[in-house]
């Protein structure tokens, strides 16, 4: 029987409209909230190095407020776990991060960086933090994270997006992602997908008995221009029934 899909709504694009114009508004807090309305299953925020778009007061607000779980998206440095650590998240996602990058680019190189990965993943899951890394989808990051001892991995499926949104062939990537929840699945792992999902490329994991989450933020809050927050999750929450 295949479980149910859950939906993160990340709410980082609510904060950049905000700061572009140097205002209060639009407040994640009142986005958390409609997402928790609408019957998401988390919230997911990103505090940047640069802060250019959550900022840690966010956190403390939206922690004080939303019932549903909060997932904390961080750099694996001193100071983003000296933040997970003073608020604790319900989860966290350890993701990498670049000054330069408009959004974050790929996955971590969770071979290379193994030995500071380990260290915080230790710490985060002392305080009782689930804790998931976001990965390209090839099985070499997939073993190396289940060695690691997380609850969960997110496959960066930006490559796949790109190419359905382009109407370009998708087919082979698709089949390496599917391959990939499949293999992480079967070791033990919790598999969640993130990065460029719209409703078309959605359809793409409807039903996959391998799949737990999915996690959509911008797309969810570019359609909230046109059809409000509660419609745009409602849309999507229909696509994975």
């Amino acid at each position: 029987m295949n479980l149910k899909i859950k939906l993160g709504v990340n709410i980082d694009h609510v904060a950049t409209v905000r700061n572009a114009r140097g205002t209060i508004y639009p407040s994640p807090l009142r986005a958390a909230m409609l997402a928790q309305e609408s019957r998401a299953d988390s919230v997911t925020l990103h505090i940047r190095e640069d802060r250019r778009h959550i900022r840690e007061q966010d956190l403390v607000q939206i922690k004080n407020r939303v019932k549903i779980p909060i997932n904390l998206e961080m750099a694996p440095t001193p100071s983003m776990l000296s933040i997970a650590l003073k608020h604790k998240p319900d989860y966290v996602c350890i993701v990498p991060e670049k000054r330069q990058e408009l959004t974050t680019e790929g996955g971590l190189n969770v071979v290379k960086y193994a030995f500071i990965l380990k260290k915080i993943i230790k710490k985060l899951k002392d305080k009782n933090i689930r804790v998931s890394l976001f990965l390209e989808p090839n099985k070499k990051s997939i073993s190396k994270a289940a060695q690691l001892e997380v609850d969960c991995v997110e496959i960066h499926t930006g490559k796949l997006c790109n190419l359905v949104e382009n109407k370009k062939k998708y087919s082979k990537e698709l089949e390496r992602i599917l391959s990939v929840l499949k293999y992480g699945f079967e070791n033990g792992l919790e598999m969640h997908v993130g990065h460029g999902i719209t409703y078309n490329s959605l359809r793409l994991f409807k039903n996959n008995k391998h799949l737990s989450e999915v996690n959509i933020g911008h797309f969810i809050i570019s359609e909230s221009i046109f059809l409000g927050m509660k419609k745009s999750i409602k849309k999507i929450k229909r696509i994975l029934i």
